[in-house]
């Protein structure tokens, strides 16, 4: 069953043949403000806009859940280098407003056996909004 996706990039899904999703995604939307000194009394606040929203995706990888990790981190960091980006979906509904970019991602190695195979990783994505 599909969980969602992100663009063609990587479609997260659970089935007895493979388990590709994340867990603990954080997303923080703000807003941009600026404080003005007025003198002899507090600063006067004065809302900017809104600020592009990040989330954070940590992904685990598993030869033994049917993915191919090092692979996978292949096609990621060339989406990353390459200026990519995707519409995130979740659950059928795409994740804000806007299209993400992948602005970075650091991985762990944590399985590698005979002849250097990459058999479980983890990735941590951050993700931006691209306006």
């Amino acid at each position: 069953m599909v969980v969602g996706n992100l663009g063609k990039l990587i479609t997260f899904e659970v089935s007895s043949s493979k388990v590709l999703t994340f867990d603990q995604m954080q997303r923080s939307v703000k807003g941009r403000w600026a404080t003005h000194d007025v003198i002899g009394g507090k600063v006067k606040s004065e809302f900017l806009g809104a600020d592009v929203a990040s989330i954070t995706l940590p992904i685990y990888l598993s030869a033994m859940h049917g993915v191919r990790p090092r692979r996978t981190i292949e096609l990621i960091n060339d989406a990353i280098e390459s200026g990519q980006y995707f519409t995130f979906v979740v659950g059928g509904r795409a994740v804000g407003r806007y299209q993400w970019r992948i602005t970075s991602s650091s991985e762990t190695w944590d399985k590698v056996i005979l002849n250097g195979i990459l058999v479980e990783a983890k990735l941590t994505l951050t993700l931006e909004e691209y306006v």
